[in-house]
């Protein structure tokens, strides 16, 4: 199995406590942090260095790190409007579009090249993350880490703690599919008394020139928040494209 040298693997759940608003957004205070939005369960987590992770490990890695999605054929749509803003990041060659009044976050990168977060402005469970990462020589493309039902099975798999005593954190996948050298994947989470936590992620691959990095885009909400965000957060995520 194809194995990556000293690279980071995450180990806990996510959490937006350590993103600060961008430069590029314009607002009264600059400084301020995302912890209001409820970072307990929010989504980017903490990293353990390790000596030697192989394959399965780094598809956790980018599990947790940027939580995964199945895109339902709407969510190939790349609608335009007025109601959403297009973010583009020339240094790491990407865009996304967001919704009008969604606030933009980099990220503390610890083992990552670069995260950023976009959230909205109310407090709330929602966000939609991208997170990249350097590769190794032997991953060339997406299917380096395997076909797109094997990847989200092991990222599912891997999270999963439902058969634990007493039970931990359920993970379960619903969809996957890949298109245009990206793998979509939608699943669930849930810790015991918590509620439902839905992901919904954009997996792939480009090179920057001397080394291939992959890009995590995440997006999630909680199951009271399905009416008012599910379809944003969908949109937003479907919307990735690199430039």
């Amino acid at each position: 199995m194809t194995s990556i040298l000293q690279f980071c693997c995450v180990h806990v759940r996510p959490t937006l406590c350590n993103f600060t608003p961008s430069q590029a957004e314009k607002g009264p205070s600059p400084l301020v942090s995302l912890e209001h939005h409820k970072g307990k369960s929010c989504s980017l987590s903490s990293i353990e260095e390790g000596p030697g992770v192989n394959r399965r490990q780094l598809i956790l890695h980018t599990a947790v790190a940027v939580p995964a999605f199945a895109v339902p054929n709407a969510l190939a749509l790349n609608d335009v409007s007025e109601d959403v803003r297009v973010y583009t990041d020339d240094e790491n060659k990407f865009k996304i579009e967001i919704p009008q009044g969604w606030k933009v976050g980099n990220g503390e990168s610890n083992g990552f090249k670069s995260i950023t977060a976009f959230y909205p402005t109310e407090v709330s469970n929602a966000n939609v993350s991208v997170a990249i990462t350097g590769l190794g020589p032997d991953f060339t493309r997406m299917e380096s880490f395997g076909k797109v039902d094997e990847f989200a099975q092991t990222l599912v798999s891997g999270l999963d703690r439902s058969w634990q005593r007493p039970p931990g954190v359920a993970a379960k996948l619903i969809d996957c599919r890949s298109s245009n050298g990206i793998y979509y994947i939608e699943y669930w989470m849930q810790n015991p008394g918590e509620s439902r936590r839905y992901l919904y992620s954009a997996i792939g691959m480009a090179s920057n020139g001397w080394y291939n990095r992959l890009y995590t885009v995440t997006g999630q909400f909680v199951d009271e928040e399905t009416d008012e965000y599910a379809s944003k957060v969908q949109k937003v995520v479907a919307s990735f494209r690199f430039i």
